[in-house]
């Protein structure tokens, strides 16, 4: 073998670092806003990410240095031999426990963010108390439905619910939870910027919290093969200061109980509504 193929295999490691490092700098790495993610959970989750990828890349380029060493050892000295050799318990053994090891420690190192991620009773309690919204997933939409102000969203559809669609409004700077269900086939609730991302499974329904951690209007995606249209399935979640998410939640009162002469119809037992057209 020529030294050419050392330079082949010498190439790969020397581009796979030389593009990781480049990657932030124009635009190859993670989205939004200088790679950062929108939500303090999303930055840990990032600090994951490139923990596993540092301890990958080094074993890769370890392995590439010792192949492009032996290729060229061997293409500068062709009266040397190689020794053929079948099975070596002390190489297994090697190769075996250092992998494990390894695995072991990213296993113990997550365990905490899978905790605060996935496991309900870490779940802020505030965000647990009083989530924002039920999400519903459907061929080929994302459906929102809110309490009406003042109110807790109840496990089923109350008559003065608010109801949007494609469009999810969150507070900025606290942790919110919301419900997500789906009502046909097997979805995936995904905020690329904010890094969350969770299956929406027919006939249950699964708590999923994020907490944003800037102002801004975010893609959110189904990442799950759903269908013809699941193209279409491109909605945004805007994160907006309380204020403007109370705003929001009076305007949709608004929008959809407005009777037509000048009174909203919402809340009929509290009071007839106060708010008049404007």
């Amino acid at each position: 073998m020529g030294k050419g193929w050392c330079l082949f295999f010498l190439f790969w490691p020397v581009a796979a670092v030389v593009s990781c490092a480049m990657a932030p700098m124009v635009g190859w790495s993670f989205p939004y806003d200088n790679a950062q993610a929108a939500s303090n959970l999303g930055i840990r989750i990032d600090g994951l990410f490139y923990l596993i990828l540092f301890v990958t890349a080094v074993v890769f380029v370890g392995t590439q240095a010792v192949l492009v060493y032996a290729l060229w050892r061997g293409s500068s000295n062709r009266d040397e031999r190689a020794t053929y050799t079948h099975g070596n318990h002390k190489l297994e053994l090697i190769w075996s426990i250092i992998p494990g090891v390894i695995l072991l420690f990213l296993a113990l190192y997550q365990m905490n963010l899978w905790a605060d991620f996935r496991i309900k009773k870490y779940f802020p309690e505030a965000a647990v108390k009083a989530p924002i919204a039920e999400v519903t997933a459907r061929q080929f939409e994302w459906r929102f439905r809110y309490p009406a102000i003042g109110k807790e969203l109840q496990p089923k559809p109350q008559s003065d619910d608010l109801y949007s669609v494609n469009e999810l409004h969150v507070p900025f700077g606290k942790p919110v939870m919301i419900q997500l269900r789906s009502e046909d086939v097997q979805h995936s609730f995904f905020l690329p910027a904010l890094r969350i991302k969770q299956d929406a499974l027919p006939g249950l329904q699964i708590p999923v919290w994020f907490e944003a951690n800037k102002e801004g209007v975010y893609d959110l995606v189904c990442a799950e093969l759903c269908g013809w249209g699941h193209y279409k399935m491109k909605a945004h979640v805007i994160v907006e200061s309380e204020a403007d998410y109370q705003n929001y939640l009076k305007n949709l009162t608004q929008q959809q109980f407005y009777d037509g002469l000048g009174k909203i119809a919402a809340n009929e037992n509290d009071s007839e509504s106060e708010a008049t057209e404007k």
